[in-house]
């Protein structure tokens, strides 16, 4: 059984308003076996699509290889953006070396209140990926549950919108009862479950009524720029 630790700590600042989560980079960033072309920072895998996706969007001129440089691109476009990195999950056990969120057994979930109590300012956490099993926003929903939280539904269109209120660190430190009404306590804070940038994904974009709509009007329309699209109204 292969212990997959999460290989990079949170990238966060102050003055961060939205927060991309995620699950965990492939076994080989925990390993430090990086292949051409990785990137050796948060999504940094050549296989996936998130910073190709950014990439087009804000015509930023990446470099995709294994440099300091390529990972100062990266950093420096977050902080202009005023976006941190803080993926859900901290460590998980895998019978398989694949990068699968279905692999992970024996989850280990970061305590997420803790960052948003300190990072006061951000207001929208981006998940890469939606509640199907294993995701970002699954583990999201199981960690708020474990507090006595529910998300509530904003909007039920792709990418779903969701919202919560975060407690106040006072009362998450206290032995307040899980079912307390929290409600105008704290800061509300928005979900969006965005299409999750990697290839495995694509058989599902494909399915979206969404897609299928605007490959009809442009059959040129690929899944890639499905995201670009989609990812826009949100970065």
């Amino acid at each position: 059984m292969f212990l997959h630790t999460h290989p990079y700590k949170p990238f966060l600042f102050e003055g961060a308003t939205k927060l991309i989560v995620g699950t965990l980079p492939p076994p080989r960033f925990t390993t430090g076996d990086l292949k051409e072309g990785d990137v050796d920072f948060c999504y940094g895998s050549r296989d996936g699509q998130l910073w190709s996706i950014l990439d087009r969007i804000f015509k930023l001129n990446l470099d995709f290889e294994t440099t300091e440089k390529a990972v100062q691109q990266r950093m420096g476009f977050l902080k202009k953006r005023k976006i941190g990195i803080c993926d859900i999950v901290q460590s998980a056990e895998r019978s398989k070396m694949d990068a699968s969120d279905i692999g992970m057994e024996n989850i280990v979930l970061r305590d997420m209140f803790a960052y948003l109590q300190q990072y006061s300012q951000v207001n929208t956490l981006l998940f890469t990926g939606g509640n199907s099993k294993n995701g970002p926003e699954y583990f999201f929903r199981r960690y708020l549950k474990e507090h006595g939280l529910n998300l509530e539904l904003i909007s039920n269109k792709v990418p779903r919108i969701h919202q919560f209120v975060l407690p106040s660190a006072d009362k998450e430190n206290s032995c307040w009862p899980q079912e307390a009404d929290l409600s105008g306590d704290g800061r509300v804070i928005r979900t969006v479950s965005l299409t999750a940038p990697s290839g495995a994904a694509n058989r599902a974009v494909g399915s979206l009524e969404a897609y299928k709509k605007m490959k009809d009007k442009n059959p040129e329309i690929n899944t890639i720029d499905f995201r670009v699209l989609q990812y826009k109204d949100f970065f």
